[in-house]
């Protein structure tokens, strides 16, 4: 298949945006150099090992509910599905590479969640970002278009104002902890979509969590979970 038929059919902002360069990595989380972001979502490139670093971001209110989003249709990756607050890549540049305190993906997340949904940087400073995990998943969306990233898990704690970019978000809402486990076991019954790392990262240990979130202090917890395949992972 040729770069124009992958393409052609596609939302052209979404186009312009795999231009972006993602930081490729092994599997221990090392740098070993950049790729376009179109290059690093093709499932014929996954499947030669090809992998990138990113982020997933989980933003809690006062009140510690968590503000979920539901992907846009013109996303090129998991159109539609709901997932947590934001989720995306540093890019290969000096300000997102940096590695001290997560410093890089923390930016990126900073970026990230004004760009899909309108969230000023002032709401939510670099210093109130936590590094939970990372964690290594691979997922087809489909027969060309799939994800294998080293995801970082990043919490934050704040009341914001949200202006998604319908672009990227097609609606947002904040849950409880009962409500996400409802929206979880029954998903699969009501035809509502979720992705495979939020799914990996709630199954997991999203919920141990949550459940200290007010003390919950910065650590770094290396765990390592199986291959997500079409969003049923294996621990």
């Amino acid at each position: 298949m040729t770069k124009g038929h992958q393409l052609e059919s596609l939302d052209s902002e979404q186009v312009k945006l795999l231009e972006e360069r993602c930081v490729l990595v092994n599997e221990k989380d090392e740098v070993i150099g950049s790729e376009s972001k179109h290059k690093c979502h093709l499932n014929e490139n996954i499947n030669q090992g090809l992998l990138h670093r990113a982020f997933s971001c989980f933003l809690f209110n006062s009140k510690g509910e968590l503000l979920l989003q539901q992907r846009s249709m013109a996303k090129i990756t998991f159109p539609g599905y709901f997932t947590n607050t934001c989720c995306s890549h540093p890019l290969y540049n000096p300000n997102e590479l940096e590695t001290e305190n997560f410093l890089g993906v923390k930016r990126a997340a900073q970026r990230k969640l004004f760009h899909e949904l309108g969230i000023n940087a002032e709401q939510v400073p670099i210093e109130d970002f936590r590094f939970l995990t990372r964690i290594h998943y691979k997922a087809k969306s489909d027969e060309v278009w799939g994800e294998h990233e080293i995801d970082y898990i990043l919490f934050i704690q704040g009341d914001v104002e949200v202006n998604m970019q319908p672009n990227e978000v097609m609606s947002y809402r904040y849950v409880s902890k009962q409500e996400l486990r409802e929206l979880l076991a029954t998903a699969d019954a009501n035809n509502i979509l979720i992705t495979p790392w939020f799914r990996l990262i709630a199954e997991g240990f999203l919920f141990k969590w949550w459940d200290i979130l007010d003390s919950l202090q910065t650590q770094i917890l290396e765990a390592r979970f199986g291959i997500a395949s079409e969003g049923k992972g294996q621990f």
